[in-house]
């Protein structure tokens, strides 16, 4: 438990919980975890909660803007701390490994596109889609392997 995030939940008007406050260490620790990792992490150091608990427990961190949710494609949301600013994300097509990508402009909402009237954009969620450094790695061993045997 750090005194700041004792702060932050008062000054976002939530209730400090020993849920709360272990599920904000946790993704300080696992950033991009889905809530069934969290959940999973959370009893393995002896916390007797529920997944439903942990589902209870990230919204209410996401409604009072002190996490992120994201959806990369064919996965579960996915949770993070990382909110100060509009990065984006990476995520391997083969494992489900998440990177964060900086903003590709440098200011948010990073993409200038042309909004419709009336409209104005805050923020530009983007995911890149590919395979991880390891991943590559692997199917190049695996090809090499291949290669070797034919």
């Amino acid at each position: 438990m750090t005194e700041a995030d004792v702060e932050l939940l008062r000054e976002r008007s939530l209730r400090v919980t020993q849920g709360r406050l272990a599920v904000l260490e946790l993704l300080e620790q696992l950033p991009h975890a889905d809530a069934e990792h969290v959940h999973a992490a959370l009893v393995e150091r002896g916390h007797d909660t529920s997944v439903q608990s942990v589902h209870n427990v990230l919204a209410d961190l996401t409604s009072a803007g002190i996490v992120r949710r994201f959806e990369p494609e064919r996965s579960a949301a996915r949770y993070e701390r990382r909110i100060d600013d509009n990065h984006h994300h990476a995520v391997c097509s083969s494992c489900g490994r998440v990177e964060d990508v900086d903003c590709v402009v440098g200011e948010a909402p990073c993409l200038h596109a042309q909004a419709p009237a009336g409209f104005t954009i805050q923020a530009a969620n983007v995911t890149f889609v590919g395979l991880c450094g390891d991943c590559v790695a692997a199917d190049a061993t695996t090809a090499a392997a291949t290669t070797a045997t034919a």
